[in-house]
């Protein structure tokens, strides 16, 4: 019989030679199949699960190559992570320096964009190959923080020899997921690294906090960008106001700047691939596209039909970091990225083609019945954005819409970041 799961408090409590020996002991029997000396913490036994299957090296891990200077200096001009660097920097790399850690930021891919702190944990990272440009996945590199937090969108802190591939064992890392608090996209994460004796508890807890205040900052440069093109385009709209006209300007992610005789949404749902000219959109039906400067305006058509049936709707959900729903019909086609939580939603649903009620599904996700408010808040927003495929009382895909499920070929890598119970069951199935 083993232990209780390793946690980073009984880590710290311990000698660093002490801790070095458990853990490393824990990880050769993890690899050996043999009975580990204690149980590793459930975040790292899945992900050992999940780089195992994917044919990761424990010795050397596997490498990708460095991304090129242009392609490397692409990146990180077209990434919104480069307006927060002047903020992690300020909060983290004084912190790193004085602590013998670097601070690394990198994109949603798991590519190195930005290093910076020591100098002398700088040289150690770039023999190891942790250096600009260079792939920090967990199908690349094993279980690391970086790669974690990328598969389980949550913060996460890797000691030693939880580090799935034996040359990273003299390291500690903790890091965080930063969203883009415009749509809910993962732009990147960060991180702290540095030579595993100098392990704090607190690390995981800065360095989240950090990550928090630069989501904060993304989003009051969103507002201000609303407010730019509001002025823009208010005075436009203004003008065309009449008995019969329908028209709202957006930005690039929908969110709503300027709107006249309509009611405003709060958000139009735009699909994956935005462009000029008529397209179907749910809740406001056939519109006319017309590109603003940051935006979109879009003028809504006489014979708006926002519910017209749709007859077939593909969820993919093949793919370990971004999931699509696809709805098509006479009235046209549409197709947008999901949320986690919303691709986990509709993944339930497309199981269950007789409908679930709100208790089921909260049992579903969160394995508490009781959760039903969160569930009909998010089948609510799901809803506004799939007008005429989803029903309710039951929650179900409407009757006469085909749905067809795309899965990963592997049922280890089916939304991996979940741990809502039906996909914990589904993937085992």
């Amino acid at each position: 019989m083993t232990d209780p799961p390793i946690g980073l408090g009984r880590l710290g409590a311990m000698g660093v030679r002490e801790s070095a020996r458990l853990l490393a002991g824990v990880h050769e029997a993890a690899l050996a199949g043999d009975a580990p000396p204690a149980a590793p913490r459930t975040v790292i036994s899945e992900s050992w699960l999940r780089v195992r299957n994917h044919g990761v090296d424990p010795d050397i891990g596997r490498h990708a190559g460095l991304l090129s200077t242009e392609e490397l200096e692409h990146r990180r001009q077209s990434s919104p992570l480069g307006d927060v660097m002047p903020l992690l920097r300020e909060g983290l790399v004084t912190v790193a320096d004085v602590a013998w850690h670097i601070m690394v930021v990198t994109d949603g891919e798991g590519r190195v964009l930005w290093r910076d702190g020591s100098l002398a944990v700088r040289r150690s990272a770039d023999r190891l190959g942790f250096a600009e440009g260079a792939s920090w996945a967990e199908d690349v590199v094993g279980t690391n923080a970086i790669g974690t937090a990328l598969v389980t969108r949550a913060p996460v802190q890797v000691h030693s020899s939880e580090h799935f591939v034996r040359t990273h064992h003299a390291w500690t890392c903790a890091a965080a997921p930063l969203h883009d608090p415009r749509d809910g996209r993962l732009l990147g994460v960060v991180d702290i690294s540095g030579p595993a004796a100098t392990i704090h508890p607190a690390t995981l807890s800065l360095v989240t906090a950090v990550t928090r205040v630069a989501e904060g900052e993304l989003r009051l440069r969103h507002w201000a960008s609303i407010e730019r093109l509001r002025a823009i385009a208010a005075p436009l709209l203004a003008r065309m106001a009449g008995a019969d006209d329908r028209a709202v300007a957006v930005d690039r992610n929908g969110w709503t700047a300027a709107v006249t005789g309509m009611a405003p949404p709060d958000r139009v749902a735009l699909p994956a691939a935005v462009r000029s000219g008529e397209m179907w959109l749910p809740n406001l039906g056939r519109c006319s596209l017309e590109p603003l400067p940051g935006g979109w305006l879009i003028r809504v058509g006489a014979d708006r039909d926002p519910a017209a049936p749709m007859s077939r709707v593909v969820l993919d959900v093949s793919r370990a970091r971004t999931w699509t729903v696809t709805v098509s019909g006479a009235a046209g086609s549409w197709a947008q990225q999901l949320s986690p939580r919303h691709a986990e939603l509709l993944f339930v649903l497309a199981l269950h083609r007789g409908g679930r009620s709100a208790a089921e599904l909260a049992q579903d996700l969160f394995g508490d019945a009781g959760r039903t408010v969160t569930v009909r808040a998010e089948l609510s927003r799901l809803r506004r954005n799939l007008a005429g495929v989803l029903a309710h009382r039951p929650y179900r895909f409407a009757d006469g819409v085909e749905v067809e499920l795309v899965r990963p070929e592997r049922g280890v890598d089916l939304l991996p970041h979940s741990v809502a119970p039906a996909v914990l069951a589904a993937r085992r199935g």
